[in-house]
């Protein structure tokens, strides 16, 4: 499984990847918007772990960028809870409709 880790804090960035990849999985990072978007657009990954707050944009755009491509990727929202209260408003229910086949770990 090919798992791409979008965060910007780097010490969590790597704990998360240390741990994947112990488990034997194939994982990417990015610690910014525009890096993670480039991956996003030209890889295809299993599962994304993204992170709201990041350096350059948000990770719901992000969301929203991948979604649009019609990919089964899943999703997994890695955030702060205060992150997620600042950022997070009527606009998520929105988007998370559109998120109908949403997957966090598939076969």
């Amino acid at each position: 499984m090919k798992i791409l880790v979008v965060e910007d804090e780097s010490d969590l960035l790597f704990e998360i990847r240390s741990f994947l990849e112990k488990e034997n999985y194939i994982c990417e990072t990015a610690d910014n918007f525009v890096d993670a978007d480039e991956k996003l657009a030209i890889y295809y990954y299993d599962v994304a772990l993204i992170d709201i707050t990041l350096p350059g944009g948000s990770g719901l755009k992000l969301i929203e960028n991948l979604k649009r491509k019609n990919t089964d990727t899943g999703i997994i929202i890695i955030s702060a809870r205060n992150s997620l209260d600042d950022k997070l408003t009527d606009s998520i229910w929105v988007l998370m409709t559109t998120l109908q086949n949403l997957f966090i770990f598939r076969n």
